[in-house]
């Protein structure tokens, strides 16, 4: 088994093939269950290569699935998770059966609303989501009272969240509302609950939150609870914009 660009992992390599979660890999390959080129491996960080390295799961061989990249417009209710017990209801169960193997990229939560990619590129997961890409993220957000240009200013220029000033961000398309405001919001930092913690820092409640955008990757007329799958140039876009 050499190292080489294409080398992952053996746990994060069964779960980008939609074999389990990376925890349940590691635990089934410290159990035993796996082999690399005939060899019984228990240690889940070893280096395996698909073009290379003959790997088999529970008696089973480990193909190697084509990378797939679908667009969900997930609605208010639903969790992005693969695994949570206490769920009613997550992403997966919006997705056929047959995509049900693919990863949401970052998350969005509960009671958050709009684009969701899900694949099993982990790849370009990663560098959707890690923060030194500065992937911008643009989202829909609407408040109960108007946005002063003050709490604007202090907006873009970054507030304290959880001891930790947001880097800058941008706000436009203000609109004023019979009550409250609308406007749109990009950022690229990818911290839990950001905006609606963003928006309290300034004195602001979130009625509705809704991500229309990430990198190259528009929401556009998906209906709310629809997935689909991206085109080849969306897919290429995304990965050119990612990788400059």
């Amino acid at each position: 088994m050499q190292e080489t660009t294409e080398s992952q992992r053996l746990n994060v390599y069964l779960a980008h093939q939609g074999i389990c979660s990376r925890r349940k890999a590691m635990e089934a390959i410290q159990l035993g269950f796996v082999s690399v080129n005939g060899q019984i491996v228990r240690e889940p960080s070893t280096l395996v290569n698909a073009a290379h390295d003959r790997i088999i799961f529970d008696g089973k061989i480990v193909q190697k699935k084509a990378y797939e990249y679908v667009m969900l417009n997930k609605p208010v209710g639903y969790v992005t998770t693969r695994e949570d017990r206490f769920a009613q209801k997550t992403v997966l169960d919006l997705l056929p059966t047959g995509l049900r193997h693919l990863n949401p990229v970052g998350r969005l939560d509960k009671n958050t609303e709009g684009l969701l990619i899900m694949t099993n590129d982990g790849d370009l997961a990663n560098q959707l989501t890690h923060p030194r890409y500065d992937v911008d993220k643009t989202y829909v957000v609407r408040i109960q009272k108007r946005l002063s240009p003050q709490d604007q200013k202090n907006l873009e220029i970054g507030v304290i969240v959880d001891g930790e000033k947001t880097a800058p961000a941008k706000i436009t398309a203000l609109k004023i509302l019979e009550k409250g405001c609308e406007f749109l919001i990009t950022i690229h930092e990818g911290r839990k609950r950001q905006i609606r913690l963003m928006l309290a820092q300034v004195g602001h409640y979130v009625t509705f939150l809704k991500r229309i955008r990430q990198g190259s990757l528009s929401l556009g007329d998906l209906a709310t609870g629809k997935c689909r799958v991206l085109t080849a140039r969306e897919i290429r876009d995304l990965k050119i914009k990612q990788s400059v």
